[in-house]
């Protein structure tokens, strides 16, 4: 038997402020209601995230309807128009919380970032994850409970057992090794493909991780926005085909990715403090050859 009401008020006095290396929450409040029935539609600024012990409805989270049972985890995003209804009432738990920023490394701050944009909203059948059975270490019942000191860390396991519940392959909490080969597969993908046009939305779907991720992870890594990486690399290719090959400027510039030679000249001597034939003429190995054609 789950002690409902000296759970709630536990919870609510103990496990308010959570903080641990790498990342600390805030919490608004925990719920334990062993009969919950219809809400009025509303919207949080923060996460709310629930568990059904038992009983049945349904969720509707920005109009599409998620049926709820025992063992439904489901996650009310910050932003996100949600209502729950049901006929014989829910025994719920749950918990509102934000991530504190100003105390959390960038991993976690970017995880749950992309958690609230791309998170699942319902997960069905859970009562076997890590996440329920963290929830149910919390519960205070007739033949004993956690010792106090442990409360706030399972507490804290449990919030961040959210990212693997409702993550995709990016919400997962990423190492430093991960974001790296997210960067290496963009930079290598660029490499390959630069007759291509490139923009960070394909790259982005390509590597199955979000634009505003991809983004921050090519800054964070190269010190480098996205643009201005594929320019580099168009032009690191362009003078390499001008030094090493006899292709025509004309055609450089159609496998660098340029849409005219006029473009590419532009840009180029931008970057180089030469135009393409001038480069061509001072640096490449075919000197001897006549481009005056390319003396652009």
């Amino acid at each position: 038997m789950y002690l409902c009401k000296e759970t709630h008020a536990m919870l609510n006095e103990q496990a308010l402020l959570l903080d641990g290396e790498g990342a600390a929450f805030t919490i608004h409040y925990w719920g334990v209601i062993p009969q919950l029935f219809d809400n009025p539609v509303h919207k949080h600024s923060f996460f709310e995230i629930c568990y059904v012990m038992n009983g049945e409805g349904e969720y509707t989270d920005n109009g599409t309807t998620y049926p709820l049972r025992e063992g439904t985890h489901f996650c009310s995003k910050p932003g996100a128009t949600h209502q729950i209804r049901t006929k014989e009432g829910l025994f719920l738990v749950y918990v509102a919380f934000e991530l504190d920023e100003t105390r959390s490394q960038n991993r976690y701050i970017d995880s749950f970032r992309v958690l609230a944009e791309q998170g699942t909203v319902c997960i069905p059948d859970g009562n076997e994850t890590p996440t329920a059975h963290l929830w149910k270490a919390l519960l205070l019942t007739e033949k004993g409970n956690l010792p106090p000191p442990a409360v706030t860390s399972v507490a804290r396991a449990l919030l961040l057992s959210f990212l693997a519940l409702f993550g995709n392959r990016e919400s997962s909490v990423s190492s430093r090794g991960d974001s790296a080969v997210i960067v290496r597969q963009a930079k290598l993908y660029i490499r390959d493909n630069l007759s291509q046009p490139l923009n960070l939305r394909d790259i982005a779907r390509y590597l199955n991780v979000s634009e505003r991720h991809l983004s921050r992870l090519f800054s964070a890594g190269i010190h480098e926005n996205f643009t201005n990486y594929i320019r580099d690399e168009r032009i690191r290719k362009a003078a390499g085909l001008l030094t090493a090959s006899e292709l025509s400027i004309k055609e450089i510039a159609a496998a660098t990715g340029f849409s005219s030679v006029h473009y590419f000249t532009r840009v180029f001597m931008r970057v180089k403090r030469f135009s393409p034939g001038r480069y061509r003429q001072k640096f490449g190995k075919f000197n001897e050859k006549d481009y005056s054609k390319d003396q652009i």
